[in-house]
């Protein structure tokens, strides 16, 4: 299961990381979000161990949106030592995320 990253745990658990994370932003009101949630859970669990995987809800942690230029949604960041690597706006079938976590690891 993905994680959950707040404006309060963002530069613990994702900036200060040393591993490659992959953050999706997203809302409950959001139709494309909601269908992308399976695909993060299961990068979560397949990578586990390995990279980071977690969820911001932008109508909860709006400076993290802010902070991110985040603006449209679904919005999947791939950060690394603290820098944004790659990206990913709107949904995408699994393979394109796994590329891309291949490409970062």
């Amino acid at each position: 299961m993905a994680a959950v990253f707040t404006d309060a745990n963002f530069e613990t658990e994702v900036i200060n990381s040393d591993k490659l994370t992959v953050v999706d932003f997203w809302a409950p009101w959001c139709g494309p979000c909601i269908a992308l949630g399976p695909t993060i859970d299961a990068l979560a669990t397949e990578y586990a161990g390995q990279v980071n995987v977690g969820k911001v809800n932008v109508d909860e942690n709006p400076n993290l949106s802010v902070n991110y230029g985040i603006t449209s949604i679904p919005c999947v960041l791939f950060i690394k030592n603290g820098q944004i690597v790659d990206k990913q706006v709107g949904a995408a079938p699994k393979s394109a995320f796994d590329k891309k976590v291949k490409a970062h690891l």
